[in-house]
């Protein structure tokens, strides 16, 4: 069985990627499910009910979020009336939404589980201790998915290897820039440091580059707007069988349109 695993939605040119394009995606590579991180999908930061129900309806399966979480207004009273949307489980106890979810395809069952790194991030408990809970909760008989939002390439590299062989995949996200570290580890688990972005490709990390240019070069803060113009839509297909509940693959992926002329 094959899963495709997207990286950052950033507002309406990423949500446009997913809109033309995921119904073929999933027929030319042969998935039986999509899974996407879509924490900067309204206006470049957070997520909305309406929008995750728009998103999950283009032939998503499941949500992942991030350190934008809580970016839009109201969202923390509404996050509970969506199915299979994760936020990261090692948010503070109380935290309203769930960390992991178990999504049910015509295929075959899965777990998507969501954590949030600690270096250079904003502080939250511990993703290691985090993971080792919500796996102990999780039924045992299905693969289990994990997108780990994290900013240092080291802290994925370890929880992937903490987690080898007890999950199916670990990818990153967060930093927009797919990496080309794609690989098994021993235990059949996928690992990838980051999958990408889905979005404008051409602007800093899906943001326009005047605001961005103005800060680096004065250190005043300035209001970050999503870019427009072509889009990329990048992540990874990982192959798997769902009995075993180990991973054979890992392919990255990107679809780019092209500058116009």
């Amino acid at each position: 069985m094959k899963l495709l695993m997207l990286g950052d939605v950033v507002g309406s040119p990423g949500r446009r990627m997913l809109r033309e394009n995921i119904a073929r995606l999933r027929t030319e590579l042969g998935v039986g499910a999509v899974v996407v991180n879509a924490e900067n999908a309204a206006a470049g930061s957070g997520l909305t009910v309406a929008l995750a129900n728009e998103i999950l309806k283009m032939g998503v399966d499941a949500i992942t979020l991030g350190d934008h979480t809580w970016g839009q207004k109201d969202f923390a009273s509404t996050i509970g009336q969506l199915t299979n949307v994760v936020r990261p489980a090692n948010f503070p106890p109380g935290t309203p939404g769930k960390g992991w979810s178990l999504v049910s395809t015509p295929l075959f069952r899965f777990c998507v589980l969501n954590l949030h790194g600690r270096v250079f991030m904003n502080p939250v408990d511990c993703p290691f201790r985090a993971a080792d809970a919500m796996l102990a909760e999780m039924p045992k008989d299905v693969p289990v998915f994990v997108d780990f939002h994290a900013e240092a390439t080291s802290e994925k590299i370890t929880l992937a290897h903490y987690l080898a062989g007890r999950v199916t995949a670990v990818v990153g996200t967060h930093t927009h820039v797919q990496t080309s570290d794609a690989v098994v580890l021993p235990g059949g688990t996928a690992f990838q440091s980051d999958l990408g972005m889905t979005g404008p490709w051409y602007s800093s990390i899906g943001r326009d580059f005047k605001p961005v240019q103005q800060k680096f070069l004065t250190g005043i803060p300035a209001r970050f707007e999503v870019a427009e113009g072509p889009g990329t839509l990048e992540g990874a297909v990982i192959t798997f069988d769902p009995v075993s509940k180990q991973a054979s693959a890992i392919e990255p992926f990107r679809l780019r349109e092209p500058l116009p002329a």
